[in-house]
């Protein structure tokens, strides 16, 4: 009769082992389908610059350009 308990619950036990692994290795396969799509449509700007860096990029020509445009009017910074 016990034995008859612990082979069940060392099925069931089987059962969500594999189902989780299973699961666990269809999300990693997932999440690295995400990342080559995201990796295949990220932009490159001039350099291979991506969106962040291009951003930064700008706004420092945004400061340089400021600057200059200061230095034109005569106004000290």
């Amino acid at each position: 009769m016990i034995s008859d308990y612990l082979l069940i619950a060392a099925s069931a036990l089987l059962c969500v082992a594999i189902v989780a692994h299973t699961s666990l290795r269809g999300w990693q396969g997932w999440l690295q389908l995400r990342a080559r799509e995201l990796d295949r449509h990220r932009p490159e700007i001039e350099g291979g610059a991506t969106n962040g860096a291009a951003r930064i990029e700008i706004a420092d020509l945004k400061e340089r350009i400021r600057k200059l445009e200061a230095i034109a009017a005569g106004v000290d910074l």
